[in-house]
């Protein structure tokens, strides 16, 4: 049975790719996404590919610096999830076999509609979220294009337009490009800007690249699976932020990098060029040295 009814398929289609949309699944009931299944994953996957903290009472803007610790290892977080106010984030679990052949099933039922407007599916990497009772994740926007599957308790997501410049700055997204932060400062101002999606199992949200969500579960744990992939374009206009930053350190003013449907082909090219002679003089210092 397909996991994606067609009415879903419609409506990701009339969205896709940079207008946020409710869809709906069926995975809820999925075997690899059972909190049980989800504790023995944990204790498979690689250390670094595990996330946790405190995540209840969280300011909307806090900095990934300032996010506190629960004090707690990751598999005590998910055995307590509960009662422990905390977060969990199982990272590139397609590492696993079994989670990767569940990504690309998945996200093959979308192909048809993705390819022809954003080209080929690249970088298909798959996270798990195991969260407590009115557990918050700040305000924050990811690099891929993103579909979250809610599997297990319900949450809402307050998702921005990923253009709004006011809200993430250009020099914001240069910064995050060249390895900072991600969390994005909140002003109160902002939150009419935003809409708001609630999910409860077998719903789900496609989440456009780039754009700003902030998300909080409500009385219940909740369990969400967050399939992302990457296109050219997405690598061209991380290439374009990239190259801005170097212009800004050189004292110029660049434009911003295009949205989609305009392309940054010409920053992109620059970029990857700059980069290459830098590996290659790189190369040839350690040689010397």
């Amino acid at each position: 049975m397909a996991v994606f009814p067609e009415q879903a398929v419609q409506s990701f289609r009339a969205a896709y790719p940079s207008t946020g949309t409710h869809l709906t699944h069926r995975l809820t009931n999925h075997p690899l996404l059972e909190i049980e299944a989800l504790a023995r994953l944990a204790e498979r996957i690689r250390p670094e590919d595990l996330e946790h903290n405190a995540a209840t009472d969280l300011p909307l803007g806090i900095s990934n610096a300032e996010t506190p610790s629960n004090g707690l290892s990751v598999h005590d977080t998910i055995a307590s999830i509960q009662n422990c106010g905390s977060w969990v984030l199982l990272k590139q679990v397609q590492q696993d076999p079994a989670y990767r052949d569940l990504l690309h099933d998945v996200l093959s039922e979308l192909k048809p509609e993705i390819e022809p407007v954003t080209g080929e599916m690249l970088k298909l990497v798959a996270f798990i979220f195991i969260s407590s009772p009115n557990a918050v994740t700040p305000l924050h926007f990811d690099p891929e294009y993103n579909i979250l599957f809610q599997i297990r308790g319900t949450k809402t997501m307050t998702l921005f337009p990923a253009e709004d410049s006011e809200l993430v700055t250009q020099r914001f997204r240069e910064q995050y490009y060249d390895g900072g932060p991600r969390n994005l400062p909140w002003r109160e101002e902002f939150a009419a800007r935003g809409r708001e999606i609630h999910i409860k199992p077998g719903e789900g949200i496609y989440v456009p690249i780039l754009a700003p969500h902030w998300v909080k579960t409500h009385g219940e744990v909740s369990v969400s699976l967050s399939l992302t992939w990457r296109s050219e374009w997405s690598f061209h206009q991380e290439d374009a932020h990239r190259l801005n930053s170097r212009l800004r350190r050189l004292g110029l003013k660049p434009s911003p990098p295009r949205f989609f449907p305009q392309g940054n082909l010409a920053k992109s090219v620059a970029q990857r060029a700059i980069s290459k002679v830098e590996r290659t003089w790189s190369g040839r210092a350690a040689t010397d040295a």
